[in-house]
Formats: C-alpha cells, structure tokens, sequence
C-alpha cells in the first residue's frame, strides 16, 4: 500500500506513520508544520530507509490536489485539520477554511488520482452536539446538531466523503474520534487536556480546570485509535465509525488520576467554562467493534501514566514517576 497523511507530523499522525512504516507501507506525509513538528517525525526518518516522503504543504492550496495526482495514495488517511473549539468560535472563517476547503482538496486529489480510500479523521466530540444523558453513549446515527464551528465543519466534510462517494466512487472510512490522548500531544496548545495537566503537574505548576470539572469525556488511549485507522484502510466503507471507549470521564476524577499517579497533592484551580464546550461526551464503539474488529484496550490509568513519563523524560524528571511503562504489546481483540 502506499498511504498518505495529511497532518502526518501531528500528534496522532506521527504515531499513524510510525506504524504505517512498521508495517513496509511506503509513506507520504503532508503538513504545514502550523502543529505538528519534524521531532514527531524523528523516529519515522531515523527508520523509514527511503520508505517516507515529507512535504510542507498547507491543505487549503490547490497544489495539494497536483502532489495527490503525481503521488498517486493508495490510501489518504486525512487527519490535518484545525481542532481547536475555541479557535473555531474566535475565527470560524478559518476553521471553515482548513476542515471543509482542505478536506474538498483532498477529495479532488483523491478523484483525480484514483485513490482507493480516504480515511478522515472526524471528531466524537463535537461531532453529536449535546446529546441529552439518556443518549449516551451516543451512537452514530443520532441526529447531529453540532454546538461550535469546529464540530459543524466535520460534519459538513463527512457531508462531502458521502457525496464524493455518490458521485466519484471515491471510498471512506469515517473515524469519530472521542478525546484522543498520549505521547506526543501538545501540552501548549488549547486542546489535549491530559497533555495540559500532564505537562503541568510534572513542571509544578498549578492545574487549571475550565468549569466546575463535571464535564465529562471519552479518553482514549493514541495507539488504540492508530489501530482503528490502519483497520479502516480496508474495512468500514461508507461508513461513519466511533473511535473511543464508551465510558464517561469527568475532569476532576481524570485530574485526581494523574495527580495521584504524578505524586501531586495539590488540589487544582476553577475558572469559567469555554465557549462551544460539550458538558458531556462518550461514544458508543460497538459498530466499530462489529465493522473494523476494533476495540480499546488501554486502561486510562496506563495511558496517563504513559504520558507523565513521557514528559517527565522530556524533562529529566521521571524518577517520581509511578505507573507502567510506556511501552506494551496489544493483545488481539
């Protein structure tokens, strides 16, 4: 197979390209480099042995349909996208920009180049507006009112994968994402809460909690979703999958995990909740379950432990570091 990943320097798409690699696909990467950085790719280019092409290039140009038709993918795995909710209610003009333009240009590459898949990365999060409590976890096919811009942008590119479908014959895999966390993630940015605390906690600095921390998520663990895409890449067609754990976890109890874990006994600080946040959120994994053989299998108190030494490592700490290591073999389904 050849595949190719936007947003492939990106959190999950670093992780994506590793395993893509791992298993002999020769690897495009598209990114900007806006989020994602070449550290992510450093184990990628230290291995690939000439089986990964970099190029920077931002989804929005027209170029991207020309690099697709001269590469010719025999999978698209589309995970480049503007994922910030605050971002997306501060400039919605923008976030329509790179999620529904960028994801129209993938599709044209696609078409033109006679691409078998486009694997895109949507969001559980947003995606299902705010299901009332009854409906949780939520299932693909409850009727979608999205509450931010960010969450009416996926749905309208899912729009597209199934017109293209209609239309081109052009093949998708939607992924629903829930709360995707790990190694890796960004601890700077406004998204990726755990990496956030994480980063916070080994640092010693104070936590700081959007609300009264009730909300509740989807954690799921970044490897178990990379296995979810490379699944999608030849099963699910034309359909839209949830990619996450089906249980509920508030901030507070995710905060009193890692601090427990982290050795921090320090209680953390409340301010007023953001604009466009879901209060509550879990998706419903079983027709990824029947359609990809897909499941979780990552404890949250394992993939939080992975991340505090991840950055713990990064920043020459990571003796008080308690948890199992971050590196485990998955046990088939």
């Amino acid at each position: 197979m050849r595949a190719m990943v936007t947003g492939g320097a990106g959190f999950i798409g670093s992780a994506l390209v590793d395993r893509l690699l791992a298993e002999g696909h020769q690897t495009d990467v598209v990114d900007d480099f806006s989020s994602g950085t070449l550290t992510n790719l450093a184990d990628a280019r230290a291995t690939a042995a000439g089986a990964l092409t970099i190029h920077q290039m931002d989804i929005r140009e027209p170029e991207l349909i020309e690099l697709i038709a001269r590469r010719r993918p025999t999978v698209i795995f589309h995970l480049a996208a503007q994922a910030s909710v605050p971002t997306s209610v501060s400039r919605p003009v923008f976030d329509a920009e790179v999620n529904i333009i960028g994801t129209l240009n993938v599709l044209e590459g696609a078409r033109v180049a006679g691409t078998d898949r486009v694997v895109f990365a949507a969001s559980g999060g947003t995606l299902y507006g705010e299901p009332p409590p009854e409906q949780l976890p939520v299932q693909e096919g409850y009727f979608a009112h999205p509450t931010s811009p960010y969450g009416v942008s996926k749905k309208a590119a899912i729009d597209y994968l199934i017109a293209y479908r209609k239309l081109y014959g052009v093949e998708f895999a939607a992924l629903a994402l829930a709360n995707v966390y790990g190694p890796r993630q960004d601890p700077h940015g406004e998204a990726g809460v755990v990496a956030i605390f994480a980063e916070r906690l080994i640092s010693g600095k104070p936590v700081t909690i959007f609300g009264d921390g009730e909300q509740t998520r989807d954690f799921v663990f970044v490897d178990d979703v990379v296995d979810a895409f490379v699944r999608a890449a030849s099963r699910g067609g034309g359909l839209v999958c949830n990619v996450g754990t089906g249980r509920e976890t508030t901030i507070n109890e995710l905060y009193r995990t890692m601090a427990k874990i982290a050795g921090v006994q320090r209680e953390p600080e409340h301010v007023a909740p953001r604009p466009g946040d879901v209060l509550r959120n879990s998706l419903d994994p079983q027709r990824a379950r029947i359609q990809l053989g897909w499941r979780a299998w990552t404890e949250l108190s394992d993939g939080v432990a992975a991340v505090l030494r991840s950055v713990a490592e990064t920043q020459g700490s990571r003796d008080d570091i308690q948890g199992h290591p971050t590196q485990r073999k998955r046990s088939s389904p």
